[in-house]
């Protein structure tokens, strides 16, 4: 009689041939892998690939932040060079649309690294060839793109409205062809700060309600702290003459003292605001105090410490 096979009680497997072949085409390395995050993270931001309800945000704060330019050249359209005293210029652009930056930059950063730390799939993207940095900074350069087309948006459309409405647009432009290198300098620096700090607020943290609310806090503390101590009171005595009052020994001061412009550089939302007037040479009194080396190093702070703690956060990850 033939033996019968024995019995097995433990794990079994099969295999089974589902079709898949080995990639033969080209293999470009970390390269290309980087430049597929990258992408990735600019599809995610503007909720390419996603349901209509992702468009929405995006849509609406790109909308919001070419508003006021836009509003701007049709009161320039109809009034004409009347209106140049009052229509703010390229270099308050950026103040008018700070706070909306600023929003954007704590709702919107979170969604570039907070799912992947939730889900845990860090090290998928690993087992390719590319390193945790160089996926770090492939999701910092992905936001600060869509920040930075968010800033010039808005100040391209103001340029050509001030050159098309000018009575001579050809004499505007040679006028006032230093404004062009200046916004787009100015324009990188504030979304290099706008993604610094939001950004590295998100390696910290796996849920982006969190990290969007710590980090409208943050500017909402810092901003609400360092006000009242700048801010002046001004006293003086009171004279009448001829019915109409003027104050005599007028003498304007605030809580810290001379020592406002500096405690001013804490309120480091307004950073990029500093450097943006730098490179416009339109700073106000108090700044105009400060030695410019002393506003460039409070910016450079506020960026380069961000920077460092993303990379000194995603360095430590292995698979």
């Amino acid at each position: 009689m033939a033996s019968e096979p024995p019995v097995t009680t433990g794990p079994q497997g099969e295999v089974f041939d589902l079709g898949y072949q080995r990639y033969d085409g080209p293999r470009e390395g970390r390269s290309r892998a980087r430049k597929a995050i990258y992408w990735d993270g600019v599809k995610l931001i503007l909720g390419i690939g996603r349901g209509p309800k992702s468009k929405i945000l995006p849509l609406l704060l790109f909308i919001s932040a070419m508003l006021p330019a836009v509003v701007f050249v049709i009161i320039l359209s109809f009034v004409g060079d009347a209106a140049e005293d009052f229509i703010p210029g390229p270099a308050d652009y950026n103040g008018l649309i700070s706070t909306l930056l600023i929003m954007f930059g704590a709702i919107m950063a979170p969604e570039l690294f907070t799912p992947d730390r939730k889900d845990r799939v860090l090290d998928l993207y690993l087992v390719r060839p590319i390193t945790s940095t160089d996926y770090a900074m492939a999701r910092v350069a992905a936001f600060m793109s869509i920040v930075l087309a968010l800033v010039y948006s808005g100040q391209i459309v103001l340029q050509a409205g001030l050159i098309l409405t000018a009575s001579e647009p050809w004499g505007y432009i040679k006028d006032n062809w230093a404004d062009i290198p200046r916004f787009l300098a100015a324009g990188f620096l504030v979304a290099l700060f706008i993604t610094a700090i939001p950004m590295a607020v998100a390696t910290f943290t796996n849920r982006r309600a969190y990290a969007s609310v710590f980090v409208i806090g943050l500017f909402t503390v810092a901003l609400a702290t360092v006000a009242p101590l700048v801010h002046e009171t001004c006293t003086g005595q009171a004279r009448t003459v001829s019915g109409q009052v003027t104050f005599e020994e007028l003498h304007c001061e605030s809580v810290v003292g001379d020592a406002a412009k500096y405690v001013n550089l804490l309120n480091f939302g307004g950073a990029p605001l500093f450097m943006n007037d730098l490179v416009f040479d339109v700073r106000g009194d108090s700044a105009r105090e400060l030695h410019d080396a002393i506003p460039i190093s409070a910016y450079a702070l506020y960026t380069a410490v961000p920077l460092a703690l993303i990379w000194w956060q995603y360095r430590r990850i292995r698979i």
